[in-house]
């Protein structure tokens, strides 16, 4: 190989050796023209360690004041994967890969140029308008502008329009560098005061800063991007928000055009049909409709009131969890919902957590703050007596009401709240027990995903930032062991997992499970935090097989999250048809007359006495009516009745979904509904 070649390594083994500079479009041209128009942007794994930042990638501290600013500007692990714009030279040995439309990786890349292509829209129309960050979300993206007047929705159908024209001049996304110093007096020159603070923070003295230019428009940016703006075919901008600079409210309020964008007409068109499809299934919407809960404004917002039905489904929830945390070996405890503000700061919590909870109360004797967590509580009753490594592990289940302080714009119906129960437990444990706890939790966790009618769910291991040490407690060895014990678990069980730097709760890493719903989306619900912190912080003990006293580890887990929103969830996965097990009113009873009113009160007694929840439509309506009625509330089963039904001891079983099922005897409709509720099945 000549001393100005590279050997580029491609996914099905074959090497090629060509020219330092050679782009992975010119790769991608010498394989197939087809492909390099098929090609968003390339995959780079570096194979020699790089003599610098040839590329003058800004740097970053991994912390963002607002979502999405630390993806966009940190500094990635040189040897590590990393997308590449496709006219990016290369000039080392490397694995590189054609990423095109198919990736999941490229719908991120065509998103965030969306965002370029909003943003000079915006400019184009509105110049004085002065400029945020524009990243790419799981959903589509947003970009962030100052501007004095507010946009209205007509703005917003303007700048539509203008995007279609900057798509339409498909114009090359171009990565252009100048110097820190340089780009700093520009935008201090032009007032940019948002560009200003994100060089500030994320790029170091005497570094080159990277912007991408598309036509005039310029933006600082690490990129990649589509090869041009005509690549964004499928973009549409959805909703308009407000959001304080840097959240603070104290900054100037900034506005936040939303917007989505794809790689197919196809896929925008699927993409809103599943939103419409979302917005029948809010639960906010369907909790009102089917009478589950409420917020009163009167007694403040993010405190739920459960109403007799949702009540129901609750006690269903709370009773099977119960009885599987005692067949587990879990023992049940209940703790105060107020507690010393100096339990707080022995915990940790009033360093640490102090802006998520409650101001303090003062009382006769003390100050008292509400409870945010549970672990405290269940910490004082471990310390209660004395503990031998033959009582270990001790492990406390609690579906304890917490209360925590969330601001006004964040809260949403039962999904974030300021008032919950937590499904917690506590573990104490010897550290030779520790995997194996974490492991029988896990294993917990997806069988309360799957009992509830989840199948599919997606693991992240949370880390801390050995950087930000103000934000964690306890040593690197403590942190280092516990991130260790973690990662062997969900690699012993064969558990795929992402690593989430910076994500660890202060007192140690966790392990968060979170479900996929019937539409396909995310929901954190289930952890399992490994904590070495708070039994030191309160000198729990346990004496070892040797006599000796020695320190416990405990492991946090909370498996339905909290119970309000593990509900809202089912109430959107079910579209508020809830399986016949954990319905409020599984069977609803329509006598056709008023004369069979009391054959209606004979089936009542023997369906309840089977264990079912059953509710008669008495009133003096016509069937349909009444039929109507119950299959608005998604009742499940429902059996109408007349003259010919009650002769025979049988019943006309209208099910959900299904329709009219014919006649049946009691005895044999009964068997087959008690079958159903006893297997917790979702098939009716």
């Amino acid at each position: 190989m000549s001393s100005n070649s590279i050997a580029i390594h491609l996914p099905d083994g074959a090497v090629r050796e060509v020219p330092a500079g050679t782009t992975p479009l010119e790769i991608a041209n010498s394989i197939s023209p087809r492909l390099a128009a098929a090609s968003v942007v390339a995959r780079m794994t570096p194979l020699a360690a790089s003599a610098g930042n040839a590329s003058g990638n800004t740097a970053g501290d991994g912390k963002s004041a607002e979502s999405g600013e630390a993806a966009m500007y940190s500094t990635e692990d040189a040897s590590a994967p990393r997308l590449v714009d496709l006219t990016t030279p290369l000039n080392q040995d490397a694995r590189l890969e054609l990423v095109t439309e198919r990736d999941p990786e490229a719908l991120k890349v065509v998103r965030h140029s969306a965002a370029h292509v909003l943003a000079t829209a915006v400019l184009e129309l509105f110049p004085e308008t002065k400029l945020g960050h524009g990243p790419a979300t799981d959903s589509g993206f947003f970009y962030d502008f100052y501007r004095e007047k507010p946009f209205t929705e007509e703005d917003l159908a303007v700048i539509e329009k203008k995007m279609a024209e900057v798509v339409a001049r498909d114009e090359p996304f171009v990565r252009e560098y100048e110097t820190r110093e340089q780009a700093l007096q520009e935008f201090d020159r032009d007032g940019d005061f948002m560009k200003t603070h994100f060089v500030t923070k994320f790029t170091e003295p005497g570094a080159n800063v990277s912007f991408y230019r598309n036509g005039k428009f310029v933006d600082f940016c690490r990129g990649p991007h589509v090869p041009s703006t005509g690549r964004v075919k499928a973009v549409k901008i959805t909703s308009l928000a407000g959001a304080y600079w840097l959240g603070d409210e104290k900054n100037p309020q900034l506005q936040r055009i939303y917007g989505t964008a794809f790689f197919s007409k196809k896929d925008l068109d699927e993409h809103f049909a599943r939103l419409e499809e979302a917005a029948k299934r809010d639960h906010r919407l369907l909790g009102k409709q089917l009478d589950l809960f409420s917020i009163q404004e009167l007694a403040g917002a993010g405190l739920i009131f459960w109403h007799p039905r949702g009540a129901i489904v609750r006690k269903v929830m709370e009773d099977w969890m119960k009885e599987e945390c005692l067949r587990r070996g879990y023992l049940l405890v209940y703790t105060p919902h107020v507690m010393r503000r100096e339990l707080w700061k022995v915990s940790g919590h009033e360093g640490f957590y102090a802006g998520n909870m409650y101001t303090p109360m003062e009382l006769d004797d003390a100050e008292y703050r509400l409870k945010p967590m549970n672990c405290p509580g269940h910490i004082l009753i471990y310390k209660n007596s004395p503990k031998s490594y033959r009582d270990l592990p001790q492990r406390y289940a609690e579906l304890g009401n917490v209360y925590r302080y969330e601001r006004s714009g964040t809260m949403h119906g039962l999904l974030r709240v300021r008032g919950f129960t937590q499904d917690d437990a506590h573990i104490f444990c010897t550290p030779g027990q520790i995997e194996s706890e974490v492991a029988a939790c896990i294993e917990f966790a997806e069988v309360v995903l799957k009992t509830f009618g989840f199948n599919e769910f997606k693991v992240e291991l949370s880390t801390w930032d050995p950087n930000d040490r103000a934000h964690y407690a306890g040593s690197d060895e403590n942190w280092d062991l516990a991130i260790r014990s973690l990662d062997k678990v969900l690699k012993a069980k064969g558990i795929p997992y992402k690593t989430i730097p910076g994500e660890a709760a202060f007192y140690g890493p966790k392990i968060d499970v979170k479900l996929v719903d019937v539409l396909g989306r995310l929901w954190q619900l289930s952890t399992v935090q490994f904590d070495f912190n708070l039994p030191a912080r309160f000198e729990l003990e346990y004496v070892g097989e040797d006599g000796e006293r020695h320190q416990p580890v405990m492991v946090h887990r909370a498996l339905f999250g909290s119970v309000e929103r593990f509900f809202g969830v089912l109430i959107e996965h079910y579209a508020g048809a809830f399986p016949l097990w954990l319905a409020p009113v599984q069977i609803g009873l329509v006598p056709i007359s008023e004369r069979h009113l009391g054959y209606a009160e004979k089936l009542e007694v023997e369906l309840k006495a089977a264990g079912l929840r059953v509710e008669t439509d008495a009133r003096n309506e016509k069937m349909n009516a009444k039929i109507r009625d119950f299959a608005n509330q998604k009742t499940p089963y429902i059996l109408v009745f007349g003259d010919k039904e009650e002769a025979a001891g049988s019943v006309s079983v209208r099910t959900r979904g299904k329709g009219d099922q014919g006649s049946q005897s009691l005895a044999d409709f009964i068997a087959k509904a008690k079958s159903l509720v006893a297997t917790q099945s979702t098939d009716l």
